[in-house]
């Protein structure tokens, strides 16, 4: 098995020592500080595992339920805390996915499923957003890519990157499409619970047998760097398949991410966390559709919840160059091109990030910069 790289990351790569004066596009919320907890943490605390339970604090776990709704749904046995929700999606992907399998994704979306499905040798139906119709999932059109041969069907909902979101409705839709194939149906949240427009869509792993949902405190609550998230499905060889998968790979979590991410979900403190983050994401965010209305030549479709959404630059201007011309003098702004989620001739946009991301500047600075660019 040979892992390949994918735009984003290489992009990521390459750019990481810009030292930008500002970004725009930022993917999550405003990082708390270490100092935040001390607090709450205990000075004794082992800093061996956390010499409980192989599947993360049982206490954790169960704030991980509260979270996603499925208090009373599924159990703690149902859930596995794992490095980031990008480590979730890994267990499930690799013990589910063989060569020649087939998996159904969405574009745009998370790209991860798709690397690790070319890795694997599985066969991979891609099910297009179109920025014409609001980026919407079209699911009919997903139904006619599941055949008696998917095996897994991966999406994210919110959608990663256009904000987009899945109503129950679509999910419940999307759940018999699965069940008639006997699919497995992973639905990464890592959004979820910043929705602008509505509710928040019920968990998948509550609604369907086969059903997978991961997520993390990465985004929402910006703790990125704690590498904490969630597997929850109540399959229990599934969960136990991923318990062994990770004994081979990163064998156990890391405590120190375990017990902050503990604290920071415990629910008046997440409730109040969860209220900042949509605050500052919703003035950002009413702050973002101005100026792209006042930018000539760029639009959007402003997302549905998350903190991103994908913008459309002029006719005529390629966003791989424009976005390394952004890295240069004057304008010293990083962006992220759309050719990371297929989509050239956009950028991502975001509304995370806080004051020390200087979002104003970074949108001064690619409103000039376009007006710049050569004709």
């Amino acid at each position: 098995m040979k892992v390949k790289i994918h735009t984003l990351f290489q992009y990521l790569l390459e750019t990481t020592g810009a030292d930008p004066q500002a970004i725009v596009g930022f993917s999550l919320s405003e990082s708390p500080r270490l100092g935040d907890f001390l607090g709450e943490l205990d000075p004794a605390l082992p800093l061996d595992w956390n010499n409980r339970d192989f599947r993360g604090l049982p206490e954790l776990r169960d704030h991980v339920l509260a979270q996603a709704g499925l208090t009373g749904v599924c159990t703690r046995e149902d859930v596995l805390i794992t490095a980031g929700a990008a480590e979730a999606n890994y267990l499930a992907i690799m013990q589910l996915l063989e060569p020649g399998d087939e998996i159904v994704i969405e574009t745009p979306g998370w790209p991860q499923a798709e690397v690790l499905a070319k890795a694997v040798g599985a066969k991979i139906a891609r099910v297009t957003r179109r920025e014409d119709d609001d980026w919407q999932l079209p699911v009919a059109a997903l139904e006619d890519a599941v055949t008696p041969a998917t095996k897994l069907i991966f999406l994210s909902n919110p959608n990663n990157p256009t904000g987009q979101v899945l109503s129950e409705r679509d999910l419940k839709q999307i759940v018999r499409i699965a069940d008639r194939v006997g699919a497995w149906l992973l639905v990464d949240e890592v959004y979820a619970g910043l929705e602008w427009e509505g509710p928040r869509a019920p968990s998948v792993a509550g609604l369907y047998q086969r059903g997978i949902t991961t997520g993390s405190v990465s985004k929402a609550l910006g703790l990125q760097g704690l590498r904490t998230g969630w597997l929850i499905s109540q399959d229990a060889d599934l969960i136990m398949d991923a318990v062994i998968l990770r004994e081979n790979a990163s064998e156990i979590m890391n405590i120190m991410g375990e017990t902050i991410a503990e604290i920071a979900l415990r629910p008046v403190r997440f409730a109040t966390a969860m209220k900042n983050a949509r605050a500052a994401g919703a003035a950002n965010l009413k702050r973002m559709n101005a100026w792209v209305d006042a930018t000539p030549g760029l639009t959007w479709v402003p997302p549905r919840a998350g903190l991103i959404g994908i913008g459309k630059l002029p006719a005529g201007i390629d966003s791989d160059a424009f976005a390394r011309r952004l890295l240069q003098e004057p304008y010293r702004t990083f962006v992220l091109p759309g050719s990371a989620y297929d989509q050239p001739g956009h950028i991502r946009l975001g509304v995370g990030g806080g004051a020390g991301v200087n979002l104003d500047d970074g949108l001064t600075r690619v409103a000039q910069a376009l007006a710049d660019w050569p004709d």
